[in-house]
């Protein structure tokens, strides 16, 4: 991991995505901020990029990430994220490779460099195996493992992926923290991924879309807690 990454297991993504904007996005993050004090797990925030600097000014505790940024130095690039902006915005790190925001290899290889040049935090994601292997060649600090497929379907891995991916990934890399995920919708798919052996995991619609989001921010927090306890003790 890099020098700059602070994160450590087991911690929880949360990303709001265009499920929300605005004053919504704000209380999810003080939420959470909340949560991640409560029962002392860390949390990645991976805010909309307009609101990185009010995110970070709003809470203390939680790691407030881009969703995304460019291979870009300063000068020209109307519209691209130059990763010296989201720095300067309060990022604390970014996230490259999402399926709905996906980069080639060399484009990911480029922008993980450029990330480590500005000293920001990388958590990358992968859909396959195959991609988290080759991924992990390209050391980021967090890999996410999550098949497509089940992402916003409210339906999770298995105990058998959850092992099988953070396998995959530490046979390359050890030194890399695994986050298993994709329809995770409640505490109990929480508990299970992180008890199944998972560094990490996360959720996007499932909080987003929840009637209370706060308290379901909570749930979640709690089961991260619960699991990991349960593992190691």
């Amino acid at each position: 991991m890099s020098k700059t990454c602070t994160i450590k297991a087991p911690f929880f993504e949360i990303g709001p995505k265009s499920y929300l904007y605005g004053q919504d996005v704000i209380d999810l993050a003080i939420a959470a901020d909340k949560a991640s004090e409560k029962y002392g797990v860390d949390i990645i925030f991976t805010t909309p990029i307009v609101e990185i600097a009010r995110v970070k000014a709003a809470t203390k505790h939680i790691h407030v990430f881009a969703p995304h940024m460019d291979p870009i130095v300063p000068g020209r690039g109307l519209a691209d994220v130059l990763p010296e902006s989201l720095v300067a915005a309060g990022a604390e790190g970014v996230m490259l490779n999402h399926v709905e925001k996906p980069l080639d290899f060399d484009t990911l290889a480029a922008t993980i460099k450029r990330a480590e040049e500005v000293g920001l935090t990388t958590i990358v994601c992968a859909d396959s195996m195959a991609d988290a292997s080759k991924i992990a060649t390209l050391a980021p600090d967090i890999i996410v493992a999550e098949p497509s497929e089940l992402i916003g379907t409210g339906v999770s891995v298995g105990p058998e992926y959850v092992e099988a991916a953070t396998r995959c990934v530490k046979s390359v890399n050890e030194d890399i923290l695994v986050l298993t995920a994709a329809g995770i919708a409640n505490g109990t798919d929480v508990y299970n991924t992180i008890i199944a052996g998972a560094d990490a995991t996360g959720s996007s619609s499932g909080v987003a879309k929840a009637a209370d989001r706060a308290a379901m921010v909570d749930e979640m927090i709690a089961a991260v807690r619960r699991a990991w306890d349960e593992r190691n003790h």
